[in-house]
């Protein structure tokens, strides 16, 4: 289907930060676009704001005058619902809460044209549920963009039971034609990036909970060798534990209590105490004024003069790392073996998933130190390492001094099955394996999801082909075996995928 003409009109219902966004996204694109907010003198404060920041690219060079006006010209503010009548495309964006949007669902169908498309931004109700009482629920879609509208990439076109498909790809089309990254979506919890995107909080709090490391230790990990934006930490200071404990309740709720998305006890203790992050002062991390944001645990440099690096076997989606070592000036022999790195007393793995203690005694490695997936290990400049309690403390000296040689700052973890990074991305992509094996989207439209709406490194169905198949499952069924809970269950399509050796892009 093509995308709406331009001449078709738009309204947006709520003149919130989101409404106003999406007014400013569809005029930019051309559109006569009305804005309507129920509350006095908020529609006009909408477009206000819109000439604010848009006059701040003026500013810059970025946006010529002219453009602006243009822009603010098709943004008409309405006081009356009924002003909205002739448009095209109404997109709903105010309070997530079923029946007021039912309610100005129901006066919408009265007002607009039969063929008129409705909308709805919610993040978290059904797009089913919303249309339950329609006349014609046919005609709703979920056109669900992320804050901040203008910036964000990301629309997830989300049907529900009853959405036409023509109406899906309409929209679908439009948001292309806006200059978005639109995917399709069914109507389930969390659609894609509020579901698959749980893990990644989950994961950090649990091993700050463990106290494998401290909290801004592991955001530097998360950062510097997995090569995401923000530590899990920082985001959910920045969004709000308020916000984001209410998604994951409303998620694991909606999934009949799936252990898959427990909530967090300490995010929990944070909102009780009214520790809501950036927009209270104080989160995991403090934001009064003169407050200094706590470092990460770096060891400190390690003296070695070994020069020679022994790599034992094939190191898999570590062979970067190989590289590095090679490139740092050290002279790497290679021999057959299980998949080790030598250097002095240290042996080094990649983690499995396996605790390294747990590892050794099964193994016989007494000193074995197992370091973290990195997401680029020519570019890393951080990597967690965890030593195996049998580990004397000369050969975690050595494994700590080879990474430096490389240029690589290390962080000691308290020995957790799959330290950080790995154990991140092996959920993500269960997670996300999970969405594709039932319909939610496809595998295609997952990657890009997570990489547009979040600004993931990259896909985690496309990560985890690079690490080779049946790789993650693998590293799942060990931290399942560790913590026997079914919280780390493996997907039943990485299963299938590990058992016939191939990828989910092959």
């Amino acid at each position: 289907m093509p995308a709406l003409d331009t001449q078709t009109k738009v309204a947006v219902v709520g003149a919130g930060a989101m409404g106003s966004g999406i007014a400013q996204v569809a005029a930019q694109a051309g559109h006569q676009v009305y804005l309507h907010d129920q509350r006095e003198g908020a529609a006009e404060a909408g477009r206000d704001g819109i000439a604010k920041q848009l006059q701040r690219r003026v500013d810059k060079g970025k946006m010529q005058q002219q453009e602006l006006d243009a822009v603010i010209g098709r943004i008409h503010p309405v006081a009356n619902l009924d002003d909205v009548a002739d448009a095209g495309l109404v997109i709903e964006a105010i309070i997530e809460d079923l029946q007021i949007k039912r309610q100005l669902l129901a006066n919408l169908e009265n007002l607009c044209a039969g063929d008129a498309i409705l909308a709805t931004n919610t993040s978290s109700i059904s797009v089913t549920a919303l249309g339950a009482e329609m006349n014609k629920p046919e005609r709703l879609v979920g056109m669900h963009f992320f804050n901040p509208a203008p910036l964000m990439a990301l629309v997830e076109v989300v049907m529900g039971l009853a959405t036409s498909q023509a109406v899906a790809d309409t929209v679908h089309a439009t948001a292309t034609a806006w200059g978005k990254k639109p995917v399709y979506a069914t109507s389930t919890p969390g659609f894609i990036v509020n579901r698959v995107a749980r893990p990644f909080y989950a994961e950090s709090l649990r091993l700050l909970q463990e106290q494998a490391t401290d909290a801004a230790t592991l955001d530097a990990i998360i950062r510097e060798a997995g090569q995401f934006r923000m530590g899990a930490f920082e985001l959910t200071d920045l969004i709000g534990h308020d916000v984001n404990y209410a998604v994951t309740n409303s998620v694991f709720n909606s999934y009949y209590q799936d252990p898959r998305f427990l909530p967090s006890l300490i995010q929990k203790e944070l909102v009780e105490a009214g520790r809501l992050g950036r927009k209270s002062g104080q989160g995991f991390y403090s934001y009064g004024e003169g407050a200094e944001k706590p470092q990460p645990q770096t060891q400190p440099a390690q003296h070695s003069d070994e020069t020679v690096v022994i790599a034992e076997g094939n190191p898999g989606a570590a062979a970067p790392l190989l590289e590095r070592l090679k490139a740092a000036g050290l002279t790497i022999i290679e021999r057959d073996g299980p998949g080790q790195i030598r250097f002095g007393d240290a042996v080094l793995a990649l983690t499995d998933g396996r605790m390294a203690t747990e590892r050794a005694a099964s193994d016989g490695t007494a000193n074995l130190v197992l370091f973290d997936l990195a997401f680029d290990y020519s570019k890393a400049s951080r990597l967690a390492l965890a030593p195996a309690d049998q580990a004397s403390e000369a050969a975690v000296s050595c494994a700590c001094a080879l990474l430096q040689k490389a240029g690589i700052e290390v962080s000691l973890i308290a020995d957790r099955p799959g330290l950080v990074i790995m154990r991140t991305v092996a959920m993500l992509a269960n997670e996300a394996a999970d969405a594709a094996l039932h319909g939610v989207a496809t595998i295609a439209d997952i990657d890009l999801a997570m990489k547009a709406g979040l600004n993931y490194p990259d896909g985690p169905l496309s990560w985890s082909d690079r690490l080779g198949a049946g790789h993650v499952f693998n590293v799942l069924t060990n931290i399942q075996n560790s913590y026997a809970e079914d919280r780390y269950r493996p997907a039943l399509l990485l299963r299938k995928n590990a058992f016939a050796q191939k990828g989910f892009y092959s």
